[in-house]
């Protein structure tokens, strides 16, 4: 029999696959919550503890709990990381920054993060690892705004959308995606271990907070061989999906 502290995370699970709580809002008081499933704040915490290890909710000292992602979090009708949707999986996901540095901003970074040309915008390129193979790059740029509590974040952080959460209280509400194939060129060969002009999922991304405040732009490319996407339609539901590929099923 699963402990009581188990049975209500499972049942949060829940409620957050129906939206009951939507991504972005705030889980009930410690206190509510206890009176609700007449358990113990501890045991509250247990579960929220588990919840948060799998990167559905964010917790900061002396605030309530926000929700970051759902469990179908691969959908990309609810924003989430690649380290989120890699642990609703049962998988690790890494992390590695390849490369760090200032840029003034082009004309494109300044169109997507709605900026003066020239400002100066943080760009990192970061390999991304699941179940210890590298199956994806992110060459992601940062608003001027959020650089500097970027660049504070270890090299090796597993999931940056969650220390945003975490350190600045960031919670990253929308998102917009274009994806197309590319062929891998020189760089992203060597980083990824495949073949130069092997076919690469290009995913370009730019994401806000719930105000509409762009916090980064990105073009993300996966190897097509560990990662695609699916899309589910239906009169009421239009939903793309992102699976693991053959190679790492």
């Amino acid at each position: 029999m699963a402990a009581r502290h188990e049975e209500i995370a499972e049942e949060l699970r829940r409620a957050i696959d129906r939206e009951d709580y939507t991504v972005g809002s705030l889980l009930p008081a410690e206190t509510e919550l206890a009176a609700h499933y007449g358990v113990s704040r501890g045991t509250v915490r247990q579960a929220i503890a588990a919840l948060t290890t799998e990167g559905l909710i964010g917790s900061r000292q002396g605030a309530r709990r926000v929700v970051l992602a759902g469990r179908r979090s691969q959908s990309f009708t609810e924003l989430c990381s690649f380290a989120q949707w890699a642990h609703a999986m049962g998988r690790e996901a890494t992390g590695h920054v390849v490369s760090s540095a200032y840029h003034p901003a082009t004309p494109e970074d300044s169109e997507r993060l709605q900026l003066p040309l020239g400002t100066r915008v943080l760009h990192i390129l970061r390999v991304r690892g699941l179940g210890g193979r590298r199956v994806l790059l992110e060459r992601t740029v940062y608003a001027d705004w959020i650089a500097p509590a970027v660049e504070r974040i270890e090299p090796e952080c597993p999931s940056v959308t969650q220390r945003l959460y975490e350190d600045e209280g960031l919670v990253f509400a929308y998102g917009e995606y274009l994806i197309d194939a590319v062929a891998a060129g020189a760089q992203d060969a060597e980083l990824l271990g495949v073949r130069r002009t092997s076919p690469l999922l290009r995913v370009r991304r730019v994401t806000t907070t719930r105000a509409g405040r762009p916090v980064e732009w990105s073009e993300d490319r996966y190897r097509s061989d560990a990662v695609s996407f699916s899309v589910h339609n239906s009169t009421g539901n239009n939903a793309l999906a992102r699976k693991t590929g053959p190679a790492m099923s």
